[in-house]
């Protein structure tokens, strides 16, 4: 039961919210020489708050994507003493204050300039609050080039590309080789939608014209005949895909569907590299859910970073007589 001592102090946080921090501070240090038990440390936070940060200059985008974890430190003694939650600022208040921060940033800013404004936001918005601590991860999406030209709204991650190759050789000497790629994660921040799909009751996703599309591309292609060279038929086939995918530097190109955009990278892969005659795609969504901040709107800057769960996307594409290397997906 709260004593009446500690009753009277929270009465004050009311009226004199700031003054009045460091008498509870100085009541909880005497309720706290009665127990039995000490509490010499706590802080509550939350983790893995991810969001995308797309700040639109004309034609050219810029796109962030941070992991957000915060923790705070405030006099919240009487929670785990009493199960009194007065003056704690809940963790989902904080979730929903770090896409609220990330869209006053107005200008790009850096990692470092977004969590000085988030940790000071709490502290300046909340008495209690002594102390914030925040760890932001920022995931190394880079502007990608095409044709030697930076791309308006297209981004790449360097560094979790793998580059695979299968190889079977028989006793009669005949020789398969398979090439590959394995997570090779692409963005674009515009010209992508999703519209015409089959709705019924159990159907929620809103139609898009217009929405980030991101996925992580693992592709195998076999060769029916051997290339001159391997190195150059695997760039030509990487090249193809990124091309496809991304279109010209300056405009881009409109993706219905990530199903489209699959079948049109084959094609691509199968005009530019002759020898291959069938290629597996597998395409998960990479989601940037449109976020609306408390007190605020969406205006395609801030989303919510998810990948799980996710849309699988899968096919096969061969030539007209060519045989596929799967027999089943």
């Amino acid at each position: 039961r709260t004593s009446p001592v500690l009753y009277a102090i929270r009465v004050s946080l009311v009226t004199q919210p700031i003054s009045s921090a460091n008498a509870l501070v100085f009541v909880l240090l005497i309720t706290m020489s009665t127990r039995k038990y000490n509490l010499p440390l706590h802080q509550h936070g939350k983790s893995r708050v991810r969001l995308g940060r797309v700040w639109r200059e004309g034609n050219v985008h810029h796109m962030v994507e941070w992991n957000v974890f915060t923790m705070l430190e405030s006099p919240m003694e009487h929670a785990f003493y009493e199960g009194d939650n007065a003056g704690m600022t809940a963790t989902d208040t904080q979730k929903n204050t770090v896409y609220i921060v990330a869209k006053r940033m107005q200008e790009r800013c850096t990692v470092e300039q977004f969590a000085i404004a988030l940790a000071q936001h709490f502290v300046r918005t909340y008495p209690l609050v002594s102390r914030a601590k925040v760890h932001v991860e920022q995931k190394p999406w880079n502007r990608v080039n095409v044709d030697g030209m930076p791309h308006n709204h297209g981004y790449s991650i360097n560094g979790t590309e793998t580059r695979t190759a299968d190889v079977e050789y028989s006793k009669s000497g005949e020789l398969q080789v398979t090439a590959g790629i394995k997570e090779l994660q692409v963005l674009k921040t515009t010209q992508s939608g999703y519209v015409g799909y089959l709705k019924d009751e159990y159907t929620l996703l809103p139609e898009s014209k217009d929405r980030i599309v991101a996925t992580s591309v693992t592709s195998t292609w076999r060769y029916s005949s051997q290339p001159a060279c391997y190195e150059t038929a695997f760039n030509a086939a990487r090249s193809a895909m990124i091309e496809t995918f991304f279109g010209p530097p300056k405009q881009g190109v409109y993706s219905p569907s990530v199903q489209y955009t699959m079948y049109k990278m084959g094609e691509a892969m199968l005009d530019r590299v002759q020898q291959i005659e069938s290629i597996f795609m597998n395409c998960p969504n990479l989601h940037f859910i449109p976020c609306n901040p408390v007190t605020s709107s969406f205006d395609n800057d801030v989303y919510v970073a998810t990948s799980e769960p996710h849309g699988d996307i899968e096919c096969v594409v061969t030539r007209k007589n060519g045989r596929p290397h799967l027999s089943k997906l």
